[in-house]
């Protein structure tokens, strides 16, 4: 049956008139398909798959419930038709990122139309994180790798590598055609390696830390890496980690996480020169750490992330500096990035043992739904009087906290640093709530010197330069606010 589909999909592709410009991939066999959701591009049905969120132990969280998900490509315009198949309401029916400026344009039938232009990533939500609808709009694939002397192929089905792992060296290849989950963990050690595809690795069947690979995938002691196209769902841990490696780039990968703690998305740790572009990220953990594990590894250094949606059920947006043992965190940028989804402080700035994070850039970045968790919060403050203390439950009001600190992570019990620091061209929309922004030094040696803040856009508002949700505390030095 697998070659058989595998076969028929190739016929697809050479005989269809719209091979062109559009590619629906197939569905393998046993594979189970969303009770929530259906959608089609001109009559032809697209399968819609499931991820899971909250799996035991961590069902007493409540993230929504089962959602779902697609992918396709194409080179041209498309129209969706996507239909809710449980009669749920679809009054609110709402698409995230909003800067896309997609329009759901509702039909007789009760389905609704999206016509999309260029390739994107957006979520389809009738009640926020009640089983939404996650669709992955890729460019064409180009330069499809062939399977040969250290290219490795998985074609349309399911798979299952022995021991669940698949281990890459020096100038190897790795693709996923569409149409394929492969059940594994990847270990990547070496030069000039590569992971592409449109396929999907798969770790949901692994409980929690208990995956065949360190990490979903785990890039160690490498160089020239890249990571493009492919799906990730279900991490049973820390998702992609790059650790003491450097001219890592990973481009338009998917990860559909938020079914176990401790899933981060991508964690650089003791890495230089990582590219991080055009993604999607949900997990339950944060969504991009930045570490440095050892200090023996080298520092942090040269790390952009740019045009990603990023969705955190539980933890942080971004972390800097948790594992503080690198000498240096420096030259790391965020820029044009939309957070759909947040729920604790989003970006997290916290430098340990006496390392140095300097040189931040945190541009372009657009804030959605007003920080649910702190709506809820009987903590909360009357939104009038602007009060806050970061140390209530309503903690998981802040949009940037940036301070050295001492926690249980550190071997050296001694804050770090953090040196010039720039923040502009933020918007928050959604429900009013508290968005605070909140900066401090530690002590008369481990201050934070040089902060730039400039154009936050409030609930259509800009920021005045003396708003109290401005907190500048103790040892912080030179701060500019326009």
């Amino acid at each position: 049956m697998k070659n058989l589909v595998a076969t028929l999909w190739i016929l697809l592709l050479l005989t269809s008139p719209m091979a062109a410009e559009v590619k629906i991939w197939p569905v393998p066999e046993g594979e189970p398909l969303s009770s929530f959701w259906d959608v089609e591009i001109n009559g032809q049905n697209i399968g819609v798959l499931t991820a899971r969120t909250a799996d035991p132990p961590f069902e007493k969280y409540h993230y929504g419930g089962e959602y779902a998900f697609l992918s396709v490509d194409t080179d041209e315009p498309i129209v969706l038709k996507i239909r809710e198949k449980t009669d749920r309401s679809t009054d609110n029916l709402t698409i995230r990122p909003l800067s896309l400026g997609l329009v759901a344009e509702k039909k007789n039938d009760g389905s609704f139309d999206i016509t999309i232009a260029n390739p994107c990533r957006f979520s389809v939500e009738l009640n926020g994180r009640e089983h939404p609808l996650l669709i992955f709009v890729n460019p064409l694939e180009k330069n499809v790798p062939q399977a040969g002397e250290n290219v490795i192929v998985y074609g349309p089905g399911i798979h299952e590598p022995e021991d669940g792992r698949i281990s890459l060296v020096d100038n190897q290849t790795l693709y996923l055609a569409p149409g394929a989950i492969v059940h594994c963990g990847i270990q990547v050690k070496g030069k000039n390696i590569r992971i592409c595809g449109r396929g999907i690795i798969d770790s949901s069947r692994w409980e929690w830390r208990h995956g065949p690979t360190d990490h979903v995938i785990s890039i160690r002691d490498s160089k020239n890496v890249s990571l493009e196209g492919v799906i990730i769902r279900g991490p049973s841990h820390w998702t992609v980690v790059p650790v003491h490696s450097e001219d890592i780039s990973i481009q338009n990968i998917k990860i559909c996480g938020g079914r176990v703690q401790n899933d981060d998305g991508i964690n650089p740790c003791n890495s230089q020169r990582v590219q991080i572009s055009d993604c999607f990220i949900r997990t339950d953990d944060d969504c991009i750490a930045i570490k440095g594990l050892d200090n023996n590894w080298g520092n942090c250094e040269d790390i952009t992330v740019e045009n990603s949606v990023f969705w955190c059920d539980r933890a942080r947006i971004v972390l800097m500096g948790h594992e503080s043992r690198a000498p240096f965190m420096r030259r790391i940028t965020f820029r044009n990035c939309d957070i759909i989804h947040s729920q604790s402080r989003n970006f997290l700035l916290e430098p340990g043992e006496n390392m140095r994070l300097e040189n931040i850039l945190l541009e372009n970045l657009r804030f959605e739904t007003g920080l649910e968790n702190a709506l809820n919060s009987e903590a909360m403050v009357d939104a009038k009087t602007l009060r806050f203390d970061i140390d209530t439950p309503a903690k998981e009001n802040w949009l940037f906290v940036g301070r050295p600190v001492v926690n249980r992570y550190m071997q050296t019990q001694v804050p770090g640093f953090i040196r010039d620091c720039t923040i502009r061209n933020i918007s928050v929309t959604g429900p009013v709530s508290y968005a605070g922004i909140l900066f401090s030094g530690a002590d008369d040696e481990h201050t934070t010197d040089g902060l730039f803040i400039e154009n936050i856009i409030l609930f259509n508002e800009k920021m005045p330069t003396d708003s109290p949700r401005l907190h500048f505390g103790d040892h912080l030095n030179n701060v500019e606010v326009r």
